[in-house]
C-alpha cells in the first residue's frame, strides 16, 4: 500500500468514517448499465446538476477518466434509522454523509488531482447552476457520485471487504478518493 493512501484512510478514519479500504482502481467494478438508475430520474435532478448524469460528462468518459487513476481509497458510514420506513433518518444520514464527505475532500491528505466521488448528487448549492443555464459555482467543492461514474457499489463494497447491507435499521452510505499515484 502507498504511503498516501495510507495516510488518507487513516484520515478517513480520524474523521470518523465507519470503515476504509485502498484497493486498486483496475478492481473497481464498473457497469455503464447502471446509467440507466439516473436517467430513470427518480431523484429529480438528472439534467440540474452539474455533478449529475448527464451534464457531469458520458458513462465512458467517465470511467475511462477513473481508470486514469492507480489506487481508491473507500469509506463507508453506517448509520442507525428507526425503521426501513424511516424516510427523515435516511435524510439526515445522507446529510450527514455529505458533510463528512465534503471533509474529506478538503483535508490536506487529499491531493488537489484526487477524484472526490460521494453518494448521490451534489448538494453543496441550495440550487443548481446548471438549473440557470450557468457555469458550476463551486467547481473546487462538487464531487459526483460513483454510480455517476458507473461504480456498482454493492461489489465496490465487497472487493474492500465491506458489507453493503449492515443490519436491521441501518442505512449506510459509500465514498471513494481516486489517486493518480
Amino acid at each position: 500500500m502507498n504511503q498516501s493512501a495510507e495516510k488518507l484512510k487513516q484520515e478517513m478514519e480520524r474523521l470518523g468514517v465507519t470503515c476504509a479500504a485502498v484497493l486498486p482502481v483496475d478492481k473497481i467494478p464498473f457497469d455503464p448499465e447502471l446509467r440507466k438508475s439516473c436517467e430513470a430520474n427518480r431523484c429529480g435532478i438528472y439534467g440540474k446538476n452539474w455533478a449529475c448524469p448527464p451534464l457531469v460528462g458520458g458513462v465512458d468518459e467517465l470511467i475511462a477518466r477513473a481508470k486514469g487513476y492507480s489506487t481508491a481509497v473507500v469509506f463507508q458510514d453506517v448509520y442507525r434509522i428507526s425503521d426501513s420506513f424511516d424516510i427523515e433518518g435516511m435524510q439526515e444520514a445522507a446529510e450527514k454523509h455529505k458533510a463528512l464527505a465534503r471533509k474529506i475532500k478538503e483535508s490536506p491528505a487529499v491531493p488537489e488531482d484526487g477524484l472526490m466521488l460521494g453518494a448521490g448528487g451534489c448538494d453543496y448549492c441550495k440550487r443548481c447552476a446548471a438549473q440557470d443555464n450557468e457555469p458550476c459555482r463551486f467547481p473546487d467543492k462538487a464531487f459526483a457520485s460513483l454510480e455517476a461514474y458507473g461504480i456498482y457499489v454493492s461489489q465496490l463494497a465487497e472487493a474492500c471487504g465491506m458489507k453493503y447491507i449492515n443490519g436491521v435499521n441501518t442505512i449506510t452510505y459509500f465514498g471513494a478518493v481516486l489517486l493518480r499515484e
